[in-house]
């Protein structure tokens, strides 16, 4: 079981002011930030890393934050909507919060016999809050605000929004292991059974809607998640054969990375669950510093000059 995809690993989306994001993941949906650090490709820009007590995977979400980016607009070719599990029961609570934090948010609904409450993150970003029918028995990040009855779990699964769905669903089946479970108009439900969590990804056929443009409030990439560095080399060579093109290994500190573009047009990763989010810092105080990549170390100082305070 371990030589195959494992669901979720992380999402990486685009946002805009580092502060207003920062306050509205760990202080409105009360997740756990993890890691401020920069980006690879550009050390004067934040990455800025959120999820549960220890980053487990499945419930990492992760941003590029832009100071003055132009918003972006979700359209084909990329991820749209990122789907949190929530306990039974919560809704009422988080409907009360969103209010309370002029979150917009539309009535709850139901998409393949699960209720779920959309809302937008501050820069526009698509969420939901899922209460999944077969339960989910991750143990929610508390805070102050929120508490295990309510909180959020780590991702339930996300939706691609793309042209036409075949090319993408060979990959997910093909390569990946994910089997077709259910098809509801044009949404169509693919799921793995090597975990029991942040296991499904939707792909919904809009063959008439314009490609997204990314910017602040749309996704970058998501993640799969594999056990280690020797599955994650076996899925090189099988994205290789199948004919598409796919990064070498990448080192990102927390894990290591392989990227392609699939053929819809969103940008895959697939990543270990090594090393992990313990290298650099105590379990207790993880998000506490402003870490770097080894490379940019001795630059400290005239990185810490340019980037927006957080506090």
């Amino acid at each position: 079981m371990e030589e195959r995809i494992l669901g979720l690993h992380h999402i990486t989306a685009i946002a805009g002011m580092a502060k207003q994001n920062l306050d509205f993941y760990t202080k409105v949906l009360g997740l756990r930030l993890l890691k401020k650090t920069v980006n690879f490709d550009d050390p004067g820009t934040y990455h800025l890393y959120y999820g549960d007590e220890k980053g487990s995977a499945g419930t990492i979400l992760t941003f590029f934050p832009y100071e003055g980016a132009r918003r972006g607009s979700a359209g084909t070719g990329m991820a749209t909507n990122i789907a949190y599990a929530v306990p039974e029961g919560s809704f009422d609570f988080w409907i009360d919060r969103f209010e309370k934090h002029n979150v917009l948010y539309n009535k709850p609904s139901e998409k393949f016999g699960e209720a779920y409450l959309p809302f937008l993150d501050p820069d526009g970003l698509k969420l939901e809050l899922v209460v999944p029918k077969n339960g989910d028995n991750r143990k929610a990040w508390e805070t102050d605000e929120i508490k295990a009855d309510a909180g959020t779990k780590g991702f339930h699964g996300v939706t691609l929004t793309l042209q036409q769905i075949e090319p993408t669903a060979a990959i997910l089946t093909d390569i990946f292991g994910y089997k077709l479970l259910e098809q509801s108009g044009n949404r169509y439900r693919y799921i793995t059974d090597a975990v029991e969590t942040a296991a499904i990804i939707d792909l919904v056929a809009l063959p008439n809607e314009t490609r997204g443009i990314g910017g602040a409030g749309t996704n970058h990439h998501i993640a799969f998640r594999v056990k280690n560095e020797e599955v994650l080399m076996q899925f090189h060579e099988k994205v290789m054969q199948s004919g598409h093109s796919i990064t070498n290994k990448i080192d990102r500190n927390y894990f290591y990375s392989l990227y392609f573009r699939e053929p819809g047009g969103v940008l895959f990763e697939i990543a270990t669950d090594n090393p992990g989010f313990g290298i650099d810092e105590p379990w207790d105080q993880l998000g506490s510093g402003l870490l770097l990549p080894p490379q940019y170390e001795p630059r400290r100082a005239e990185i810490e000059a340019v980037l927006p305070k957080l506090d």
